[in-house]
């Protein structure tokens, strides 16, 4: 199982996030580095895992904000090697694209995450992976809803390689993983890459997770708590 480490971005730090309910966020408390600065706790999760992938969600901007810019453009800068996947509340691909241009070089390795919950339609679905475009999309629900009102859940041929089943009421919930849904994306288009999200508490969950059908998992409470042990080189 691959581990993709994650960063919630809200107000210039990294917050833990729990069950999706962002307005109660508070800065992480991590075992794996003392405070909460992005860029020193990207570098250590990413060490933990053995991992180039970084998840990031800029919560300022999915809640409606402006765009963490200058945040995101350090974490690239401090590592040259990163492969950033970044959830922005893009509503289509030019938004994306505009965030790019913002960022300036490092944009190159930047990977936009189109999450279900932000698309404005199926048309910006059917454009955000258009051409080959290397993107990533992020079918979402909170308690059993699905938050799409693109109506990505239900068209797996306009989805990319990779894609991720966010669970959010699992989310630093202490409260296992979503196999169920993962289970039902995977019949809807077997060759996908699946990236589970939110609920895994230690290496059984994982191993749990992989017979499931997950390529990978996005993780932080455990790793952040010391519940998953680093991964060898």
């Amino acid at each position: 199982m691959i581990l993709i480490p994650v960063i919630d971005l809200m107000q210039g730090q990294v917050v833990r996030a729990v069950r999706g309910d962002r307005g109660s966020y508070r800065p992480i408390v991590s075992g794996l580095c003392a405070g909460s600065n992005p860029v020193e706790l990207a570098r250590a999760l990413c060490s933990h895992c053995n991992s180039r992938q970084l998840y990031a969600a800029d919560l300022d901007a999915l809640m409606g904000g402006p765009a963490q810019v200058d945040l995101v453009r350090a974490v690239l800068q401090a590592m040259p090697d990163l492969e950033l996947w970044l959830d922005a509340g893009f509503a289509d691909a030019a938004a994306a694209d505009a965030l790019r241009e913002r960022i300036g070089e490092h944009a190159q390795r930047m990977v936009a995450v189109f999450g279900s919950e932000s698309l404005r339609s199926r048309l910006a679905l059917q454009r955000c992976f258009a051409d080959g475009r290397d993107a990533v999309l992020s079918l979402d629900r909170r308690d059993g809803r699905r938050l799409d009102e693109a109506g990505c859940w239900e068209q797996p041929a306009l989805w990319p390689r990779r894609v991720i089943v966010m669970t959010l009421e699992r989310v630093g919930a202490d409260a296992g993983p979503d196999l169920e849904t993962l289970r039902e994306v995977r019949s809807l288009s077997p060759m996908t890459q699946l990236v589970g999200a939110g609920g895994i508490r230690n290496p059984a969950d994982l191993a749990r997770a992989s017979d499931a059908g997950a390529h990978a998992w996005l993780v932080a409470s455990a790793l952040h708590d010391g519940r998953l042990p680093p991964v060898p080189r």
